[in-house]
């Protein structure tokens, strides 16, 4: 076993139990991050915090760890911290953490979301709980039908606030505030700051320290990134053949695609060209099927995920090699969230992005809102460049025609010109 003597001097300088400390050491966390170092102190202080950095900067444990050394040891009296997170994966992920960090203590950590019966996570409570992860809609549910007792909850702690407001669960937090005791501890952590995300910080905030680490929606330095043009989508699926071809480089690779069909069409043709093993996870998928396909990636089992932007976040997964971008995607924060899927836990990983003529608008945005330049790189030789059909080419012309007409409005679009001359 780890030592907690094996630990830094920042660590120890936190003032941790010996419990904590352990279990820090048992995760090969060698050092706090910049968002640990700052935050910690300050929700150990009681202070209410707005913590903004980039995914896989350690956001969970910087909140965790104040918090599982606030709660101590278990109580009968109901939870005493509540934490809410957008989605089902990402209320696993944070549970697991918790847990982890948790693991020499008698802390009880219930998870609570949709998607399954709610009949195993209401003994799970009325078993006895100390600290509630869950969904909004999941724990007013439960709330409501009395399973939930809130009268001891001293600590809140909204996370993926930005993922959170655009899932539209404002109403659904507000209805939350209004039934916890006033009289608590108030901690929001996100990737993004946008006004939104502002707007809910004002509303149940009081005299909030800031702590932003990094500038907002900036890419973790440790990856590297990189785009090719790609003239069609056949010769996207050319190119993902020849990357995939090379498993010794590309041994755990996760593809994001923007739409659901994307991802099933893309996870077929890897399976029939025995690229894999493969596994897709989309909203269409049920909550069992998503959580396994995760844990075999996470695991090994599988060398590849497909997955859209509604997953992007809930995956926590160590050693991802590649983020391979098949599709561009059109709401820009989206990117810093796919490419933070590598390059987690100060390790290195690659970023590689395709880009048709159409798509080109979408990632110069992506570059003015990362506030760098992502380098250009040629096809290789031995990706076949195959024509571009009529019916796609008919449809990137009518995408370029809107995405020119919203730049200028007097802009008639190409087939009117065309017709003049």
């Amino acid at each position: 076993m780890v030592e907690p003597k094996d630990l830094s001097n920042e660590w120890l300088n936190f003032q941790l139990n010996k419990q904590l400390l352990t279990a820090i050491a048992e995760a090969g966390y060698s050092s706090p991050t910049e968002i640990q170092k700052k935050c910690i102190p300050l929700v150990l202080g009681g202070q209410q915090v707005i913590g903004i950095a980039q995914t896989g900067t350690g956001k969970t444990a910087a909140y965790l760890l104040p918090i599982l050394m606030k709660v101590k040891f278990r109580q009968e009296n109901g939870p005493r911290a509540l934490l809410l997170a957008p989605t089902k994966e990402l209320v696993v992920q944070v549970t697991k953490n918790a847990q982890a960090l948790a693991a020499m203590t008698d802390i009880r950590i219930v998870s609570l979301y949709g998607g399954v019966g709610p009949t195993s996570q209401i003994e799970a409570i009325e078993a006895g709980v100390d600290i509630l992860v869950a969904t909004p809609g999941r724990f007013m549910d439960l709330y409501l039908k009395n399973h939930i007792s809130v009268k001891q909850i001293k600590t809140l702690v909204i996370d993926e606030a930005d993922r959170m407001m655009d899932m539209g669960f404002i109403h659904q937090l507000r209805k939350i505030f209004e039934v916890l005791p006033r009289k608590r501890q108030n901690l929001l952590f996100s990737a993004t700051f946008p006004e939104k995300v502002e707007k809910l910080s004002e509303d149940f905030l009081e005299f909030p320290h800031k702590v932003e680490v990094t500038p907002q929606a900036t890419p973790a330095k440790q990856v590297a990134q990189q785009y090719f043009s790609v003239p069609n989508l056949k010769t996207k699926i050319n190119f993902l053949e020849y990357l995939l071809s090379k498993p010794d480089d590309f041994n755990r690779v996760i593809i994001f695609t923007r739409t659901k069909e994307s991802a099933n069409n893309v996870s077929k043709f890897i399976e029939r060209k025995g690229l894999g093993p493969v596994r897709v996870i989309h909203s269409n998928k049920g909550q069992n099927s998503r959580l396994n396909a995760l844990q075999e990636f996470s695991e090994g089992g599988a060398r590849v995920l497909v997955a859209t932007d509604v997953s992007s976040r809930g995956i926590d997964v160590t050693k991802v090699s590649h983020v391979i971008n098949f599709e561009v995607p059109s709401r820009y924060e989206d990117y810093v969230h796919r490419i933070g899927r590598t390059g987690r836990a100060a390790e290195k990983g690659k970023a590689i992005t395709m880009v048709t003529e159409a798509e080109q608008f979408h990632l110069d945005k992506i570059q003015e809102l990362i506030r760098e330049k992502i380098p250009l790189k040629k096809l290789p030789p031995k990706v076949k460049v195959e024509e571009t059909s009529f019916e796609e080419a008919q449809m990137m012309a009518r995408i370029l025609d809107n995405q020119r007409r919203k730049a200028d409005p007097t802009f008639k679009g190409a087939f009117h010109e065309k017709k003049k001359k």
